[in-house]
């Protein structure tokens, strides 16, 4: 089976045996990046490069484990895509479902919006909610089969609070307004961004016209987290405000039927204390009778779920716009 799992600033499949425990026997192929241009989201695109490269990986793996050579490759008996953007910017995700099939040499294919196989993989199956931080950040309370509530993952434009493309935003206003002399506070920042972009004036022609600007603005968010980590006070209340607003999400997505049970999953959580420690006082505040839990996995370890759930028939039908079968 195989899962890939489809984000801002990188992509990661999974090829695992399907008669196997799960994660044994697991070969990873690291991908590109979504970019979103006037076309919509490349999303699709980047599923089927690393199918291909994963048919592959399947087929040589298999003859480094002693199949005899020229041994027909593994068959994949299912594929589960989760991806940024595929409720957003992607004008009709069912309509490529027949390609990926075809580039899977005739899998069932299963696409879902990140938040979901973020919560397969965090919860492993369990309802509750659950948040996904990387480039861009989203919610999704679920039963996985009444329940569904989204909250968030609307791009960085216009929200995807506390996600690491908002915190680079919020580190470049805070550079801009240090650069314009209206901020001395935030000095350090404006060198940092200097350092990564150039002189300020440059700014606007880097950003603007890339179809990867939210993936470069979440990487700003490195340079943000180490200077909070260094006890830098501006950028301490970038990431403090960036928890905050990630429990908001994670409440808000918390729906009254659902158990009080959430986890927060993606790399941001892995950005310091300012962030963690904010996140966790607001989370608590804000829904003191639920529960915060270890997440069980990672979203591409939910996709790898999906992918076992259809290879066994337990997902027959899609349920848009989270899911499409």
């Amino acid at each position: 089976m195989l899962g890939i799992d489809i984000g801002g600033t990188g992509s990661r499949a999974a090829v695992e045996p399907l008669d196997g425990a799960f994660g044994e026997g697991r070969v990873l192929i690291d991908g590109p990046p979504v970019s979103v241009s006037g076309d919509g989201s490349s999303a699709l695109s980047v599923a089927r490069e690393l199918i291909e490269r994963a048919r592959g990986a399947a087929a040589g793996h298999a003859a480094g484990a002693g199949g005899a050579p020229g041994a027909t490759a593994p068959r994949i008996a299912a594929v589960a895509i989760g991806a940024t953007g595929l409720a957003s910017l992607v004008a009709n995700p069912v309509t490529s479902i027949a390609a990926l099939s075809d580039a899977a040499g005739g899998a069932p294919v299963a696409l879902a919006i990140d938040a979901l196989t973020a919560h397969l993989g965090a919860l492993g199956g369990a309802p509750g909610a659950v948040v996904a931080v990387g480039t861009g950040a989203i919610a999704l309370g679920t039963d996985l089969r009444e329940i569904w509530r989204r909250v968030g993952g609307w791009g960085h434009l216009y929200d995807d609070r506390g996600s690491a493309a908002w915190i680079g935003i919020e580190g470049l206003k805070a550079a801009i307004m240090a650069h314009d002399g209206l901020d001395r506070g935030a000095s350090a920042l404006l060198s940092a961004a200097e350092s990564r972009f150039g002189p300020a004036p440059t700014w606007p022609g880097q950003l603007y016209t890339r179809d990867d600007r939210g993936a470069v603005l979440a990487g700003f968010a490195a340079d943000v987290s180490g200077l909070a980590e260094l006890g830098d006070a501006v950028s301490v209340r970038i990431m403090s405000t960036a928890g905050t607003l990630v429990a908001e999400t994670l409440v808000a997505a918390l729906d009254p039927a659902l158990p009080r049970r959430a986890a927060g999953v993606g790399g941001v959580f892995a950005s310091g204390k300012a962030f963690t420690e904010a996140f966790r006082a607001a989370f608590a505040r804000l829904a003191p009778d639920a529960s915060l839990v270890t997440p069980a996995g990672a979203p591409l370890d939910g996709s790898v779920r999906l992918a076992r759930l259809v290879a066994i028939g337990g997902v027959r039908e899609g349920h848009p716009p989270f899911l499409w079968r």
